[in-house]
């Protein structure tokens, strides 16, 4: 992400608060925020091989999963759900 610039002037009679208020606010806004808690722990970028390969063991997976539900071993209407097993 290209750098944002964010420049709050203090009013005449604008509180600290106020103005740290509306800072927070505009960065906020800007996405500066959440962008800075993304970076906040560095995370090592996955090669195109590593992806390729996860990629290709995903599609073997559900060519099993399938063939297994063709097969009648495996009941599809009884999937285990991610919350917790049936």
């Amino acid at each position: 992400m290209a750098t944002a610039r964010v420049e709050v002037r203090r009013g005449k009679n604008e509180s600290s608060a106020s103005l740290i208020r509306r800072f927070s606010r505009r960065a906020q806004g800007l996405g500066l925020v959440r962008e800075m808690r993304k970076r906040r722990y560095y995370i090592r970028i996955k090669s195109k091989n590593v992806d390729h390969k996860r990629a290709l063991v995903g599609v073997a997976r559900r060519a099993n999963y399938e063939e297994l539900v063709k097969l009648g071993k495996i009941d599809p209407t009884q999937r285990a759900t991610k919350k917790g097993r049936k």
